[in-house]
């Protein structure tokens, strides 16, 4: 195959991004070559024609035009392409031979910035993986804002924990250690991409370097330089532009946030609900925001809540502050909804990749924050004061921005409509020039159609000759000696003049000199207002603080929260809570509030029974949401709330399975379980439903016991909600000081069961099983024959003394035996024979082997 310098230019091209799908720039489109053709067209949609088609092998091809390409780029990314841009380098009239052509930059998921690749409520975390030691260090960028983070983790669980909570687009694993890694990432962030590189990528000395010139006194472990040494070379790679808005990484926060893995996010359905909706999940009651910076912030405090009392206390004052004067939060919210996202704006300003629309909305969002600040001029919560001082509207940026870009900018401007008029003379010189020089000509034609007497004179153009004269032939005797031929054709002549030419080459130069002008002009405004980074991205923090305190007031407001008392101690005090998802779907009036109290002291654990959907999961998750609703800084669905600062929180809630890693439901629920009891903490908050549930009866009874035995006596003394359908588990009150038995209230009214949804002490009478399943609408003749079954069922129920026979005691050490291997002989030993009839001997014999028969 023979190729023409264009592909070879192409290749070359290629070969520094193998991993890519290059997009070749050949005038007004994008083209692509080869196997990449193939593969976009697929993803795309598009037509895969082929160039050099009288070749034996033609070669595949397949383009989109050059001022759409950002939609076409945005379909690969969430296909799991990265896409390279190889861009012309200079204008194709001015090129002698081939064109000029370099890569400008390769687009990844986790090194996009502009807003079409972007969710505005998410972060877009590019994070870096090394191993140091017997440790693993991780370190997120969010190139899109500029937040950076670091964390040294010394277990497989908390990278897992980690990861799910920052959610990265892309990760760079350490090719060395990748093979170890990649089942655990998978497992944690199965959309992300992953991106091995070579060990000598994650340098420690660059990262070391880039601290000590932006945080010299920041303390950081060698594997934390090593990953951000990764992610630097990385984003020089890929990104091509500059990086200076990223600050230093924060630390990961894990001893001042509530830990919540990922399992209890999930069950408590922050993000999403359980069927991947935003609707019904408790980020979408909550988000009353009114930037996408503020909506990124409340989510990540959502899913970090405080362990600082007095961090929680302030983020409480501040929310408490705007509940109580909502005119000023009003006004706040209203200067808010005005601004966008100032965050990311920044982060395209560094890279020199801002429109001049952008700008010009900076310069209305920083004249909004002057509004804001003078708004907050008088507060007294600390935190809103801090925001406040931490505002900067910038008076000289917008000054800058507002005298030198004209006011109706078009989204793609021509030369000559993106200075204002009157700021620069050369540009209003040329802009005349360019834009009503073209007046000369026609001015000119009807001078020299009176001057010469040909009245069929024209002055036309073409991209040949440029201006000139047009005479037909029979006026050719007509025109005068100074005129200079310049060509012949059929109709006629055509000629030049010296007037003509000379101001033909002012107009014609003027265009062009005017769109380089005005791109150097605002060149160096964008590099002007870049400069002030650092304080446009502690603006932008500030804001996104105060639009989550307005909202979370808001919020408050509208569902009638309460301010809690979060303390030092461990009790668990809710009156009247209510779940803050559920009350807005059912309505406040469909509603009924329950009470909740826990200590370790007295009332450690709470067995929960009743018929399924009455309420215990609602019951369950609400205790759960108070509790990190309060640490996260926000008040609570409840009349009353004390919340002993909880540092993790673990669900083992519903039922699901994984498919893909071959795990069974029962499998699923036992790795939860697990997880929740070899991390337990004096200050933990355990919400259990249904332990045990996916195997045998026997099976799942026994778990759940001995589950809820190791939870009482455990010296941690978590604080543990444990609902069942196991009744045999309520008899652990009797023998475990701390625990206590609650039901949900039902009434039974003609054979049917009327749900209360009311907490009530002591557990439930029986399950309602059946009736539930009569309310489900199961055949009455299939709910007769279970009512038969279960009362034959039931005469088997307890031993001769009247005692469950599921919870008979050892007398050992005072722990219930279940099911002891024995327990057939000692009934058999039990029996009086001298007292014995022939019927009851019968009955009796019939039992035994019954009982034998079903083991």
């Amino acid at each position: 195959m023979k190729l023409t310098p264009m592909l070879e230019q192409y290749l070359r091209a290629k070969a520094e991004v193998p991993d890519a799908l290059l997009l070749f720039r050949l005038g007004d489109f994008y083209e692509l070559f080869f196997e990449d053709a193939e593969r976009a067209a697929r993803v795309l949609d598009i037509t895969l024609t082929s160039r050099s088609k009288k070749d034996e092998v033609p070669i595949p091809m397949c383009g989109v035009p050059y001022h759409a390409v950002q939609g076409y780029v945005a379909r690969l990314l969430a296909a799991g392409f990265k896409v390279a841009l190889c861009d012309q380098m200079e204008d194709a009239s001015n090129a002698k031979g081939l064109v000029a052509r370099g890569l400008v930059r390769v687009v990844t998921p986790g090194t996009v910035t502009e807003e079409e690749y972007l969710d505005p409520r998410q972060p877009n975390y590019l994070a870096a993986i090394s191993a140091d030691g017997d440790c693993l260090a991780l370190v997120a960028a969010d190139l899109s804002t500029g937040e950076t983070h670091q964390a040294v983790l010394a277990e497989p669980a908390a990278l897992s924990e980690m990861l799910t909570r920052l959610a990265p687009r892309e990760i760079l694993l350490d090719a060395a250690a990748a093979d170890s890694l990649v089942g655990a990432v998978r497992s944690a962030v199965p959309a992300a991409m992953l991106s091995p590189l070579p060990t000598a990528r994650f340098d420690a000395a660059a990262g070391a370097a880039w601290l000590a010139s932006h945080a010299p006194a920041m303390p950081v472990a060698a594997g934390v330089e090593a990953g951000l040494g990764a992610v630097l070379g990385y984003l020089a790679e890929t990104h091509r532009a500059s990086v200076d808005h990223l600050r230093p990484p924060e630390g990961d926060g894990a001893s001042a946030a509530m830990l919540i893995d990922e399992a209890s996010r999930r069950n408590l359905e922050l993000l999403v609900t359980t069927r991947g909706e935003r609707r019904g999940a408790l980020l979408d009651v909550l988000d009353e925001t009114q930037t996408p910076m503020g909506c990124r912030l409340l989510r990540q405090w959502m899913l970090a809540p405080l362990t600082d009392l007095a961090a929680i206390g302030a983020r409480l004052d501040a929310v408490e502050a705007l509940l109580r004067q909502p005119s000023r939060r009003d006004r706040l919210m209203k200067l808010l909804g005005t601004i966008g996202d100032l965050e990311r704006l920044t982060a395209r300003l560094a890279a020199a990749r801002v429109t001049a629309r952008d700008l010009l909305g900076l310069a209305a969002a920083l004249a909004a924050v002057a509004e804001l600040r003078d708004a907050l001029a008088d507060v007294t919560a600390a935190a809103l004061i801090g925001a406040g001082a931490d505002l900067d509207p910038l008076p000289s940026v917008q000054e800058r921005i507002g005298r030198t870009l004209a006011d109706d900018v078009p989204l793609k401007p021509r030369p000559g409509q993106l200075i204002r008029p009157g700021w620069h003379a050369e540009i209003d010189e040329l802009r005349e020039l360019a834009l009503h020089g073209k007046r000369f000509f026609s001015e000119y034609e009807a001078r020299e159609r009176a001057r010469t007497g040909i009245g069929s004179l024209k002055v036309r153009y073409n991209q040949v000759f440029g201006y000139y004269i047009d005479v037909t032939k029979p006026n050719l005797h007509l025109v005068p000696p100074e005129y200079r031929r310049k060509q012949t054709v059929a109709t006629g002549e055509r000629f030049v003049t010296p007037e003509l030419e000379q101001y033909e080459a002012k107009v014609l130069g003027a265009e062009e000199r005017l769109g380089a002008l005005e791109t150097q002009l605002f060149g160096e405004l964008i590099a002007a207002v870049a400069a002030e980074h650092a304080t446009l991205s502690r603006t932008a923090a500030a804001l996104a603080r105060i639009d989550v305190f307005a909202a979370l007031a808001l919020v408050a407001e509208r569902h009638r929260y309460c301010r809690p008392a979060v303390g030092r101690h461990r009790r668990l005090v809710i009156e009247d809570g209510r779940h803050p998802v559920v009350e807005v779907m059912a309505g406040r009036a469909g509603f009924v509030a329950n009470d909740c109290r826990l200590d370790p002291e007295n009332e450690q654990i709470l067995i929960l029974t009743g018929p399924n959907m009455a309420g215990k999961s609602t019951y369950l998750r609400q205790v759960a949401l108070i509790a990190l609703l309060a640490q996260m800084g926000s008040f609570v669905p409840a009349a009353r709330a004390e919340i002993g600062v909880v540092d993790r929180l673990f669900t083992r809630v519903g039922a699901s399975d994984n498919l893909a890693g071959g795990e069974s439901t029962f499998m699923v629920e036992m790795k939860e379980t697990a997880n929740i009891l070899n991390q337990l903490t004096p200050r933990s908050l355990a919400v259990l439903d249904e332990i045990g549930r996916g195997t045998s009866t026997f099976d799942g009874i026994s778990i759940a016991w001995a589950v809820a035995e190791h939870l009482h006596d455990a010296p941690e003394r978590p604080l543990v909600l444990f609902a069942t359908h196991y009744h045999e588990l309520t008899d652990l009150a009797r023998s475990k000081e701390r625990v206590r038995n609650a039901s949900v209230a039902v009434r039974e009214w003609q054979g049917d069961v009327v749900f209360l949804r009311r907490i009530v002490p002591g557990p439930a009478s029986q399950s309602y099983g059946i009736q539930v399943a009569g309310l489900a609408g199961v055949p009455p003749s299939i709910i007769a024959r279970a009512r038969h079954i279960l009362h034959n069922l039931e005469q088997n129920e307890l031993t001769d003394a009247g005692q469950p026979r599921l919870a008979a005691a050892d007398g050992g050490e005072g722990q219930l035996a279940l099911f002891a291997d024995d327990r057939l002989r000692q009934d058999l030993a039990a029996i009086d024979i001298d007292r014995l009839t022939p019927v009851d001997a019968l009955n009796r014999l019939h039992e035994l082997v019954e009982r034998a028969r079903r083991g």
